[in-house]
Parts: C-alpha cells; structure tokens; sequence
C-alpha cells in the first residue's frame, strides 16, 4: 500500500504542477507561478514554506513506510486504507478538474499587483478555493492509505498553509481587486465547500 500511495502522490504532484504549469505556459506564455520573490517573514512567506514542507514531507511518508515505519494501530486497518486509495485517486481528479475550470486566471501564489478575472463558474460555482478542497482530500487520502506520524504532519501542514494562504492572503487581495463583485460571490458560495464560510455581506451605510 505505501508503494501505491506514494505513485499516487508521485502522479499527483506531476500533474498538478508540472502539467498544469506546462498547460498554463502553452496557453499563456506564462506558467502562473508567483511568488519568487516573497518578502521574508510575510505571511504568504510562511505559506509557502509551510507548503513546501507538506509536499516534502508527503513524499517522505509513504517511503518512511516502505522503510520500516509502522502505521497507528487504529488506523492500520484494510478498510481505512482502501477508502483512502479511493479519496487519494478522487482528490487527484478534483485537483486537476479545479485547476483547468480556473482557465487563464490560474496561479500559484499571488501577485499583489496583477488583475485577473474572477472566477465564479465550473467547480468555483460550488466553493471559492476547489483546487485546495481537492489537495486537502488528496492528502487525506493518502495519511489514510499510510497512516504513519509522518503522512498525518503532511496532512496538517497542508490544512494549516492553505487556511493561511486563503484567509490572510487570497482574500483580502480578492477584495481589495475585485470589491464588490467578490462580496457578493463571496456571500452566496462557500470557501472550501459549498454553503460552508460564506461571508457576510458588508453594507455601506447610506445618509
């Protein structure tokens, strides 16, 4: 099982960033990725590291297993690990379907001085941050199939940086570009699934 997830990660990890990037540059010119030059210690800083870590520290868990590190007995059960096959190989297929819906607009980090389009169809029409809805399943798909202290850590930095990412840089930087637009997006459809961490509108008193 910790081959199979860590060929599941293997795959994810090509297709979700190299050949989406690959995509992005054919289509754009640009690869879409922001963030070389992050200042050090700002939040998306700290974002990114802490993703970096999670993607490093997801790889190593599934080899930390094929080396020898056992599973937690309860969680090192047959049912829980072929469930998690199942959520790992979903969560690759709603990473990729969430990244093409987003079409040219898709980015990894963000540029405070770009304007892209806003986004609100395909898979954002059920939640405003699909793609890290389905990064978050991939990777609890696969602390399911290896269920070891170091596939469990993966799954909790990545659940840590993208609360990061989104709540303290993307939307704040989502209203500051697109205000009112993003409000009203923002009240009718959830963040990481539908219906749930909607905003409240804001209301500007009038005379």
């Amino acid at each position: 099982m910790a081959l199979t997830a860590l060929l599941i990660y293997l795959i994810w990890a090509l297709l979700a960033f190299g050949l989406r990037s690959w995509v992005q540059w054919r289509r754009t010119g640009d690869t879409g990725f922001r963030g070389a030059h992050l200042r050090p210690g700002s939040v998306q800083w700290w974002a990114r590291i802490l993703f970096t870590g999670a993607l490093v520290i997801g790889a190593a868990g599934p080899v930390a297993a094929l080396a020898g590190l056992p599973s937690l007995g309860a969680l090192d059960r047959p049912a829980v690990q072929t469930t998690g096959t199942v959520v790992a190989l979903l969560g690759v297929a709603a990473t990729l379907a969430a990244q093409m819906s987003m079409g040219d607009s898709w980015r990894i980090g963000v540029d405070e001085a770009e304007r892209t389009a806003l986004v609100t169809t395909g898979a954002f029409a059920l939640a405003r941050n699909p793609i890290f809805t389905a990064m978050i399943i991939t990777a609890a798909g696969l602390a399911a199939m290896v269920p070891n202290p170091v596939t469990l850590l993966a799954l909790a930095l990545t659940v840590v940086a993208i609360e990061l990412q989104v709540r303290i840089v993307e939307e704040p930087y989502l209203r500051r570009t697109h205000g009112d637009a993003y409000e009203r997006y923002a009240a009718a459809v959830g963040r990481f699934l539908p219906g749930i961490g909607r905003h409240r509108r804001r209301h500007t008193p009038t005379a």
